[in-house]
């Protein structure tokens, strides 16, 4: 939290070679005798409010800098042309600056050069002359990392793009204004993990030689001119997670090859001019699990069934297309959608009811469709539900009156004439059994009534004794058997007395882990006889209810293969009415890794880990941490990484778990991130998360 200014004085340090002064709030202007600390070969003043110019001579008098760091600070000018003289360059990063002007033409002078980032400046390229820096990076053999994002650069995009330093692993050239085509030699950028072109000017075609990028996660090129036909070869992406291509002139038909990407998590291919049917292959990716839009291409044909394999997609829309035919029901298999968008298309029938699986929903649009029955009561019960789009259909019968429907703004019911209700704020008519009778139509009801009111008399004195006797029967059997009631759809709801039930009485015998805030137990739920792991968390533990939030809060986004599934939670009162917090888990029949690795006796001689075991169990860990970091809606630290943490399915296939002490690191400021410090078990640093820290939070000064 230091401020004011750097005090002139610091230029007396005359042997300084390393000055770190990130993450503060200094302001003004670097001191002139900053400038002649000719020593100096490391400068991190990252974070700070500084402010000024770069003098044209700063490489010169500064020549041995290594690594000069200014990101988001506000500088201004342009980059001194002197940098040519860096030649012991290995970091340059001046993002989040206004720097303007051109890019030094001699900018890739130092060969040990490895990171360039000028992201969210003011930088320009006009003339071909303009991007001559490009042609000198290429000399450049360890560059891994060159982001020119959010600039003003134009013109053509030059072709020694493709002669970058083969292990480049991080290219953006995002959000600027270039025009051009990609060169027809990408491919050769074997070891690209993430390549941003969006929202800029590019045209033509994909070329082929792209499918030789098989090392890449995150291909984004939305928001460009690209057209013609997707290239097969793209399909050779098989480690790739993201795929964004919406917003060009592509047409053609969705390749069907795409269902070899067994890896795409996310994939938008919405505002093309696609054609033909919906793949089959593509809704077959198991792994899509955040976002799927194929939205205004010109797509025909029904929605294939095989749209209930994405059990795990979160977001999923097919709007403004011409597709056809009814909703298919195995759409409810998708329980774990929360954003449906189908409108603009001609569907026709039913809602299927197999949709009140949905109930995690939160916004569904059905609108500019052709569908023709009554508004299912089951969208009453969707507690979720903030948005419901039903217009311009064909939809009969009475509006439901309770959930979403309380919210007329949250309601759209326009268009669809043979709908009726009592909510005036939708501005239905009244429904026919509601119309105020004719003076007729009051005569018939008294005399209706003087006959009605005698018999149903009788009957009810008839009755009373058969319900009496009923409902004492049906008491005696509820006596013996109480019922888990899992609610249809992702949410279950559970009581302390049905975790009691199903764990014995929380039996020692079913106890299978003790952790700081609480213990495991395992329980048999009925219906199904389920097996679960039940996580008891002891309250009069300080921590453990922050513990519980934090890990509901992790959880509560976050889909992966590899790591353990929450299925419910209980927050109740015991039979001694204290406070009961409990979360319901996934069942790992194997156990912790941790058990697996410190076995003894004659157990560990014959349940010995393979090494092809401990590959895949590392390689299932390593996929849950790249998820958690880098392709989740937030980048989440897990804090607390070790062998007793990954659980082991059936198949051997690991699971991480216990997320009590995890972090999101958007929910972090920069002036939070010192605070962070190293979390987890006493005496274990899991060196991964270590370096993650570090990476993330400023520790010095």
């Amino acid at each position: 939290m230091l401020v004011g200014s750097i005090p002139e004085s610091i230029g007396r340090l005359a042997n300084l070679q390393i000055l770190e002064m990130e993450g503060n709030k200094f302001t003004g202007e670097l001191p002139p005798s900053f400038f002649n600390l000719s020593s100096l070969s490391n400068v991190y003043l990252r974070f700070n409010n500084l402010e000024g110019t770069l003098p044209s001579s700063m490489f010169i008098t500064l020549p041995y800098l290594k690594h000069f760091l200014l990101s988001s600070n506000h500088f201004h000018g342009s980059i001194p042309a002197s940098v040519s003289n860096a030649t012991h360059l290995i970091e340059l990063d001046l993002l989040g600056n206004g720097f303007s002007g051109i890019i030094p033409s001699k900018l890739g002078n130092s060969q040990y050069l490895r990171r360039v980032s000028l992201c969210s400046n003011q930088l320009e390229a006009n003339e071909v002359s303009d991007w001559d820096f490009m042609e000198s990076l290429t000399n450049c053999s360890y560059l891994v990392t060159l982001e020119l994002l959010d600039n003003k650069l134009g013109g053509v995009l030059p072709s020694s793009l493709a002669n970058l330093s083969s292990g480049i692993t991080t290219l953006s050239i995002a959000q600027n204004q270039i025009t051009g085509n990609l060169p027809a030699e990408i491919g050769n950028l074997v070891n690209l993990t993430r390549f941003e072109a969006y929202d800029n000017l590019l045209t033509g075609s994909l070329p082929p030689s792209i499918g030789r990028l098989k090392s890449l996660h995150r291909l984004s090129f939305q928001g460009n001119k690209f057209n013609g036909q997707i290239p097969d070869s793209l399909s050779n992406l098989f480690e790739l997670n993201q795929l964004y291509l919406q917003n060009n002139m592509f047409d053609g038909s969705i390749p069907a090859s795409f269902g070899k990407l067994e890896n795409l998590q996310e994939l938008d291919l919405s505002w093309n001019r696609f054609n033909g049917e919906i793949p089959e292959e593509v809704l077959s990716i198991q792994s899509l699990s955040v976002h799927l839009d194929l939205s205004n291409n010109l797509l025909t044909g029904s929605l294939p069934v095989e749209i209930g394999k994405l059990r795990n997609l979160n977001w999923f829309a097919a709007a403004n297309n011409k597709l056809s035919g009814e909703i298919p029901t195995s759409l409810g298999n998708c329980m774990s959608i929360e954003y449906l968008f189908l409108q603009g298309n001609s569907f026709q029938g039913a809602i299927p009811h197999s949709l009140s699986f949905l109930n995690g929903l939160r916004e569904l649009d059905l609108s500019h469709n052709n569908l023709d029955q009554n508004i299912p009561m089951f969208l009453e019960n969707f507690k979720v539900l903030q948005l419901l789009n039903l217009s311009f259909n064909e939809l009969k019968g009475k509006v439901p009156a309770n959930g979403v429907f309380k919210n007329f703004t949250a309601v759209s019911l326009y268009g669809n004439k043979q709908l009726c209700g009592d909510d005036k704020k939708f501005h239905l008519p009244l429904c026919y059994h509601e119309h105020s009778s004719s003076s007729n139509g009051k005569k018939h009801l008294k005399l209706a009534l003087k006959i009605v009111i005698p018999v149903i008399g009788i009957l009810l004195c008839l009755s009373f004794g058969i319900i009496i006797f009923i409902i004492l029967c049906r008491s005696k059997r509820k006596q013996k058997k109480i019922s888990f009631n899992l609610l249809k759809g992702q949410f279950r709801r559970t009581s302390y007395a049905e975790l009691l039930k199903a764990t014995d009485q929380f039996s020692s015998s079913n106890l299978i882990g003790v952790g700081s805030f609480g213990s495991v137990y395992k329980g048999i739920i009925e219906p199904g006889d389920t097996i679960v792991a039940v996580k008891v968390l002891n309250l009069e533990r300080e921590g453990a209810l922050k513990s519980f939030m934090t890990e509901c809060k992790a959880l509560r986004d976050i889909r992966h293969r590899n790591l353990v599934k929450i299925l419910t939670v209980c927050s109740s009162i015991d039979f001694s009415g204290n406070s009961f917090i409990a979360l319901v888990l996934q069942y790992m029949p194997n156990g912790s890794l941790d058990h697996w690795l410190h076995q003894r006796g004659s157990i560990a001689e014959t349940n010995m880990l393979s090494f092809l075991q401990r590959l895949s169990i590392a390689i299932d860990v390593a996929s849950a941490l790249d998820y958690l970091h880098n392709l989740g809606h937030a980048p989440i630290v897990h804090c607390d990484l070790k062998p007793s943490n990954v659980l082991l399915d059936e198949e051997m296939s690991a699971h991480l778990g216990d997320f009590g002490l995890a972090k999101t690191l958007l929910d972090i400021d920069e002036n939070q991130a010192a605070s962070i410090g190293i979390k987890g078990t006493i005496g274990y640093v899991p060196p991964g998360e270590f370096s993650n820290n570090l990476s993330s939070s400023s520790l010095i000064i």
